[in-house]
């Protein structure tokens, strides 16, 4: 079997020996010669299809047509038509008929990529076929048979999909009939620095330049790194160091002005400890809370400054207003020393002023400013992440905490 992956590795340019590799690459090959469904799971840019097409190439449909579909890129409007065919006339712009994908690949194989992104209407369609192998074009009533093999690949884990009713569960247990899970960059250990040196020798040979070469502890250093975008994240950065370094090897300091100084790894840090995206996420938002807080508790010793100076006007109601409104600074009690120029009245109305109804008020200045930025930004969430200085996942999931989906 060893030598079997090996030959697969050299046939399809795949670089790396870490087990998790060579136990999908095992799966895809123990698959192949069978008519099996495979449903193929991994992160964006960890290489999905190359397993399609080893599956392909092995099996009895070898010499048969192979067609990768990515369902993620063809508007809902017309991914029926694109996969099952239309007749002529059957909407606006059918000037003929045309053959879809699945009539096609009769006696082949389709890849269907982030099948997580397929419409309900289509997941019926497609469920008919992987039942008895039977379609009906846009446009007709006629039913055709169809003999292809599926192949599916998300980048979602589909089980959540299904409880949140985004993916039918009967197509989701047909599809998942055998898991492949390719895993993602990270997890390969000493195949980053194995694909580095692969891209960098590639790259050389097509520009006609020396390799960028890495030492000991730039391996280290790249292999903390979380690679969101996976191999083809890893690609882009080794060509970028090989056109811009003129020294070829390639030292810490180097590498460091090429990693992503908001990524998940704090890169030249006296710590070894790799903390997640998620808290520097957290941790940039706390600081801007925080900033805020300290702005808003200057402006109110400004205003207390003002009403200390006076020994006879009533606070004025501006004054108690503005205290009113921001009086959830700090869970803690606001403690105002009475300086002489106040009377007891006096002091007694200020501090009560402060101090009422006191909240928790990281939370509440936290969905204050999500809200400011989703207002801002039109509901665009990626502008909005951006404006925070957090991403899009954490964004959304603050969204769903304070429950902010329908209000903006």
């Amino acid at each position: 079997m060893l030598d079997k992956i090996k030959s697969i590795k050299q046939k399809f340019g795949i670089v790396g020996n870490s087990n998790a590799l060579n136990h999908a690459i095992q799966v895809a090959i123990q698959v192949a010669p069978t008519d099996m469904t495979v449903l193929i799971n991994g992160e964006s840019g960890t290489g999905k299809e190359s397993f399609s097409k080893i599956i392909h190439s092995m099996s009895k449909r070898k010499h048969g047509e192979f067609i990768a579909v990515n369902c993620g890129a063809i508007p809902e409007g017309t991914i029926d038509s694109e996969l099952f065919g239309h007749e002529k006339g059957s909407f606006t712009g059918a000037n003929e008929a045309r053959k879809g994908y699945f009539e096609v690949t009769d006696g082949g194989t389709i890849f269907l990529d982030e099948i997580g992104e397929m419409p309900l209407s289509t997941q019926s369609r497609l469920l008919r076929i992987l039942e008895n192998g039977e379609f009906i074009k846009v446009g007709s009533s006629k039913v055709q048979k169809t003999n292809v093999r599926i192949i599916a690949a998300t980048n979602v884990k589909l089980k959540e999909a299904v409880d949140k009713r985004k993916f039918r569960e009967d197509l989701y247990y047909r599809l998942n009939t055998v898991p492949i899970i390719v895993p993602p960059l990270r997890d390969r250990g000493e195949d980053i620095s194995l694909l580095f040196r692969k891209f960098a020798s590639d790259f050389s040979d097509t520009n006609n330049i020396e390799p960028v070469r890495l030492d000991d502890e730039s391996k280290d250093l790249l292999r903390k790194y979380m690679f969101p975008g996976n191999i083809r994240e890893l690609k882009n950065l080794t060509e970028q160091i090989s056109i811009l370094e003129i020294e070829r090897n390639i030292t810490p300091e180097v590498l460091d002005k090429y990693l992503p100084k908001n990524s998940n790894l704090p890169a030249l840090s006296n710590t070894s400890e790799v903390e997640s995206d998620e808290n520097y996420n957290e941790r940039d938002i706390l600081y801007k809370i925080l900033f805020d807080l300290k702005n808003d508790m200057n402006e109110m010793k400004k205003i207390i400054d003002s009403i200390m100076n006076n020994d006879t006007n009533p606070l004025p109601n501006k004054s108690k207003n503005y205290i009113q409104e921001n009086n959830n600074l700090t869970n803690e009690k606001l403690i105002i020393n009475k300086p002489s120029s106040l009377t007891e009245n006096q002091y007694q109305e200020v501090t009560e002023l402060v101090n009422e109804n006191e909240s928790l008020s990281i939370e509440s200045k936290e969905k204050e400013l999500i809200i400011k930025a989703l207002i801002k930004n039109k509901n665009k969430r990626k502008y909005a992440a951006k404006d925070l200085g957090i991403s899009e996942r954490t964004l959304y999931r603050k969204i769903k905490y304070y429950s902010l989906e329908k209000d903006h």
